[in-house]
C-alpha cells in the first residue's frame, strides 16, 4: 500500500526540525540567535545579498554578484583546524566576508579570533555573519591592509593562522566585473608572500599557518616555497586538491610553522599527502570529500 502523505496521521516536520535537518542531513553543532539578535530592521537581508549556510546552523552574508565562498575557502578552514585541535587564539588573514574564519570558529568553538580584511563592503557582511552566529564575544573584525605593522601589535601571537591568498598578479588576467571579485581574486594588497610574512610574526610558539594556493599553472608552487622560505616558516604537510578525478591538482593546501620551533633536521622536509579528490568522473561528490564537508558541518 503506498503512503498518503495528505493523511492525518501523517505529521509535517515542524519548523524546528525543518531547521535541524537538510535532505536528511542532522545539522552538528551549537543553534545560532539568528535574526532574533538583531534589532528591528539593523540586519535585514537585503535585495542584493543572500544569507547561505556554512558550517552547521552557522549561516554567511553574501552579496548576490559579487565575491561568494568556494570550496577552496572550506577547504582552508578545515586543513588548518585540523592540525591545529586545541588552539586558543586564530587569526584570519585577508578575512573577506568571513568563510574560513567562520568554518574555523565553527570547529574551534574554545577559541578566540582576530581577523583583517580592507575592503568595505567584506567587512560589512562579515560583522553582519558573526553577530547572526552568535560569535561576537570571540570573533574580532579588524577593518585594514595585512601589511600595515599598525593592524596587529607586535606582541600578538596566535597559535593558527589562516589565509586564502589571491593567486594572480594583477596583469595575469581579466579583472571581471565587481571590485570585491577582483580583490579577492588578484594580488590587489600583497601576495602569498606578504601572507607568509605577517604570519611568521604573529605565530606563537608551535604554531602553526595553513593556506590554500595554486599548484597550477607552472610556477605557482614555487611562489608559495620562496614565500616561506623568505618569511622563515618551513612548509610541514602539503595536500594537492583534485577538482575532478583524473585531473590534475590545481590547488593545494598548505601548514607551515617557523622553522626556529622545529628540529634542524626537520626544517628541509615536506610531507606531501595524497590527494584529495573532490568530485568523481561522473560529477558526483567524492566519498572523502563528502565525510570531510561533514567534518565541519557542511551537508554531504
Amino acid at each position: 500500500m503506498s503512503e498518503n502523505t495528505s493523511s492525518p496521521l501523517v505529521k509535517k516536520p515542524s519548523t524546528a526540525q525543518q531547521e535541524d535537518f537538510f535532505k536528511g542531513w542532522a545539522k552538528p553543532g551549537p543553534k545560532v540567535p539568528g535574526f532574533s539578535a538583531f534589532k528591528e530592521g539593523e540586519a535585514a537581508l537585503l535585495e542584493t545579498e543572500t544569507l547561505d549556510a556554512i558550517s552547521g546552523h552557522y549561516r554567511l552574508f553574501q552579496l548576490r554578484d559579487g565575491h561568494r565562498f568556494s570550496t577552496d575557502d572550506l577547504l582552508a578552514a578545515w586543513y588548518g583546524t585540523t592540525w591545529a585541535p586545541c588552539a586558543r587564539g586564530v587569526l584570519d588573514l585577508g578575512s573577506g566576508i568571513g568563510s574560513v574564519g567562520m568554518v574555523a570558529a565553527w570547529r574551534l568553538q574554545g577559541a578566540k579570533f582576530v581577523t583583517v580584511e580592507a575592503q568595505d563592503e567584506s567587512i560589512s557582511l562579515a560583522r553582519k555573519s558573526a553577530k547572526y552566529n552568535g560569535l561576537e564575544h570571540r570573533y574580532e573584525i579588524r577593518h585594514g591592509d595585512l601589511r600595515d605593522s599598525k593592524i596587529l601589535a607586535a606582541h600578538e601571537r596566535f597559535d593558527l593562522i589562516l589565509g586564502s591568498p589571491p593567486y594572480f598578479p594583477l596583469d595575469a588576467g581579466i579583472l571581471g566585473d565587481h571590485p570585491q571579485k577582483v580583490a579577492c581574486r588578484f594580488e590587489v594588497r600583497g601576495t602569498v608572500a606578504d601572507y607568509c610574512q605577517t604570519a611568521s610574526r604573529h605565530l606563537e610558539l608551535g604554531g602553526v599557518f595553513a593556506c590554500v594556493f595554486p599548484l597550477n599553472p607552472e610556477g605557482q608552487l614555487q611562489r608559495v616555497k620562496v614565500g616561506a622560505r623568505e618569511a622563515g616558516l618551513t612548509l610541514v604537510r602539503l595536500r594537492p586538491i583534485v577538482l575532478r578525478e583524473g585531473d590534475l591538482p590545481l590547488i593545494g593546501v598548505f601548514l607551515m610553522i617557523k622553522s626556529e620551533h622545529l628540529p634542524e633536521s626537520f626544517r628541509n622536509q615536506t610531507w606531501e599527502e595524497p590527494a584529495l579528490v573532490i568530485r568523481t568522473r561522473e560529477g558526483k561528490i567524492h566519498p572523502e570529500y563528502s565525510a570531510v564537508k561533514l567534518s565541519f558541518g557542511f551537508g554531504p
